[in-house]
């Protein structure tokens, strides 16, 4: 008796073992127990720690709470302007309901993905070529609005949408390469012109103040002959301006009307004899006038006339 009272307390004592062992559940810190009793739901949903369940009776299913990082295939699609692209993103979610991520969609995961990638698609039809490249922060904010709307209903939310890379044809890069070189040529033209611009006009300033004084002609040349000469060249090209022959003449000429009106002053005082009037520079005769002259004999030298053939 004792015997059988002794195997009995053992088998009930690996029974009940063995149910704990079956019923016992761990659930993570980051992870809810959603629970199926006869394939209904039990509304209380398991939360981080030990819990029992009733084996054979209960299934429970876990449920990762965490933000699952989930990239989507690139997509080729046109867009509105008519540029065949492919583009690729990166979709942030995360499950806030685990009961309905498990009884409303049959994978939550794969539902989300396929609806990222139509999302974008559509996205891409509806926009440039210009906003994909510069403006993605508005299509990431419509992309997310699209993907979060339907994904309530399966206790997931998006937290964030990113376009990750745009893959355009080689054409359009070529295009594309053209376009910004012409733009950065077009900007260096318009700044030397602008550049030519000023200095024309301080210049021409320069020019005004110069024909004020004409001396200011002369010390601007020696200052260029002093920094062309501090560079060492065997070679001097001095630049002679028309300007500084004028200035010269002037001052001879006025040299000489000076030098005029004092020896005129000077023979008033002497005598009051009026001086005379220097005598025009005769003109040098030509070689050619004065080989003719040289090669014509005296008539006094010329034969008679009878006695010529």
């Amino acid at each position: 008796m004792v015997e059988e009272l002794v195997t009995a307390g053992v088998a009930l004592a690996c029974t009940g073992t063995v149910y704990l062992m079956a019923a016992a559940r761990v659930v993570k810190q980051y992870e809810r127990g959603v629970v199926l009793r006869l394939g209904r739901l039990i509304s209380e949903v398991r939360e981080p720690g030990f819990t029992m369940i009733v084996p054979i009776v209960d299934r429970m299913r876990k449920v990762n709470m965490q933000i699952v990082t989930m990239p989507v295939p690139a997509q080729e699609g046109i867009t509105r302007d008519n540029v065949t692209v492919r583009v690729d993103a990166v979709v942030y979610f995360k499950v806030v309901d685990a009961a309905d991520a498990v009884i409303r969609v049959e994978d939550y995961r794969f539902a989300v993905s396929q609806m990222a990638q139509t999302s974008l698609r559509s996205i891409i039809g509806k926009s440039e070529l210009d906003d994909l490249l510069s403006n993605r922060e508005k299509l990431n904010q419509g992309l997310e609005l699209m993907m979060d709307s339907p994904a309530i209903g399966w206790g997931v939310t998006v937290d964030r949408v990113e376009i990750k890379d745009v893959s355009l044809p080689e054409t359009m890069k070529r295009s594309m390469a053209r376009q910004a070189e012409a733009t950065r040529d077009r900007r260096a033209r318009v700044i030397n012109a602008d550049a030519e611009l000023q200095a024309s006009k301080k210049l021409a300033e320069a020019a005004a103040a110069m024909s004020d004084q004409p001396a200011a002609l002369q010390l601007r040349l020696l200052q260029t002959v002093v920094a062309v000469a501090a560079e060492k060249n065997s070679t001097l090209v001095l630049p002679f301006p028309v300007e500084l022959l004028r200035f010269l003449e002037r001052s001879g000429l006025q040299a000489q009307a000076e030098t005029a009106a004092a020896e005129a002053a000077e023979a008033e005082r002497d005598g009051g004899r009026r001086p005379a009037a220097p005598a025009a520079p005769r003109a040098p005769r030509t070689p050619v006038e004065h080989g003719a002259e040289t090669a014509l004999p005296e008539l006094a030298d010329l034969p008679p006339v009878e006695d010529l053939p």
